[in-house]
């Protein structure tokens, strides 16, 4: 029971913090840095944003765990941007106060394939990111970003590249032989136990699962290794308590280990 109230406490942690928030003291917490990138021959830009964090801070992945905040950006002012695929590094998993939390420390550099609305014209990278960051607290912290993509160099970004090259391996590269995933209605909500065969990636394996059903929480995976078996199992709720549905296909699955991450999409029945 103590799992479920997790949602309820990293909230009250997020209010309690905002009276200093707020004033203004955390406003040099996080830097932020456009790196325009360079054109794709399929139209697209790829294009990212650098997050440089304050000694002693850390910021969140996208599944951040049971206590982090994930990141959001708003693309709603941005102009002749019509779509943008975020391509995240591998993060770190954190232990801290007997919590898990996963993300990243110093910096990361964001790699975004931008698709324009209008091929040809201008593009204007105009977005809000609300993150969490956490140092002795942990509070919201929002940065806004406004810039345009003007006609870049060729030439690709090394720091576009390395960011990319840290990326989670794919099933087909981290030789996935299978994947699937059993659910189980609870009393308040579902359990999913996934199972993935693939070599192991190094050290003690954190499993991350996420559904692909917004507004689902998930709790963090109890992974263990059986063979050539992760397996990992989840409790999941809806925020509002409603019941939900899963789509196997669209249940995302990250493996973190010592040496690489692997991130397997969809699984089946099992």
């Amino acid at each position: 029971m103590k799992k479920r109230t997790l949602p309820l406490a990293a909230a009250l942690m997020a209010v309690t913090a905002l009276p200093a928030f707020a004033q203004g003291r955390f406003d040099d917490v996080v830097r932020t840095e456009v790196l325009q990138g360079w054109d794709l021959p399929n139209g697209q830009r790829l294009a990212a944003v650098r997050l440089v964090l304050a000694p002693g801070w850390k910021t969140y992945w996208r599944a951040p765990g049971d206590a982090g905040i994930p990141p959001h950006f708003d693309w709603s002012r941005a102009r002749n941007i019509g779509a943008v695929s975020l391509n995240w590094p591998t993060p770190d998993v954190h232990e801290q106060n007997g919590m898990q939390s996963i993300g990243y420390t110093d910096q990361v550099v964001i790699p975004m394939h931008i698709t324009p609305a209008k091929p040809g014209k201008p593009m204007r990278l105009r977005t809000t990111l609300s993150m969490g960051v956490c140092s002795d607290v942990c509070i919201p912290h929002s940065v806004k970003i406004d810039e345009m993509l003007d006609s870049p160099d060729l030439t690709p970004t090394p720091a576009i590249v390395a960011a990319l090259a840290d990326m989670p391996y794919s099933a087909s590269e981290a030789e996935v032989q299978s994947a699937t995933c059993r659910l189980s209605p609870t009393e308040q909500g579902m359990q999913i136990e996934a199972r993935v065969a693939l070599p192991h990636t190094g050290g003690t394996e954190v499993a991350v699962i996420e559904p692909g059903v917004p507004g689902v929480w998930v709790s963090e995976a109890r992974t263990a290794r059986s063979g050539n078996t992760v397996v990992a199992v989840s409790d999941m709720m809806h925020a509002d308590g409603g019941a939900f549905a899963v789509d196997r296909s669209d249940v995302r699955i990250t493996i973190l280990g010592a040496n690489y991450a692997v991130d397997v999409q969809g699984c089946t029945a099992g």
